[in-house]
């Protein structure tokens, strides 16, 4: 069984930037695209950025430019580079794999505000 940490949310202004981590242990996870996924309140959880095995990314038009995925293979780690930070980007943030997901981990809380 899979399990998902994630971490690195924090309270930022906007304009600022955050890194987010994501810890997968249970399996190795070098064969699967893995995907940030945030949910704001009250809304559906979306796709922000996904990655492939190879380290190709695809990000979602709201964060293309300011946000960048990566991944460690060796590690089992995917991690959220968040630049630019705007109000609406405030959410909580969870990983997982793309297409049949594992359980979902507790997710980290990015809350962009002045």
């Amino acid at each position: 069984q899979v399990q998902l940490v994630e971490s690195g949310g924090d309270l930022v202004q906007p304009g600022g930037s955050l890194r987010l981590s994501c810890a997968a242990s249970g399996s190795s996870f070098s064969g699967y695209i893995m995907g940030w996924y945030r949910q704001a309140p009250g809304k559906q959880r979306e796709l922000v950025a996904r990655i492939t095995s190879g380290g190709y990314p695809n990000y979602a038009d709201s964060v293309k430019g300011r946000f960048i995925i990566s991944r460690d293979n060796a590690q089992n780690m995917v991690y959220l580079q968040m630049n630019s930070l705007k109000p609406e980007d405030t959410a909580v943030y969870y990983c997982n794999r793309d297409g049949t997901r594992w359980p979902w981990g507790q997710g980290t809380q990015v809350t962009v505000s002045s």
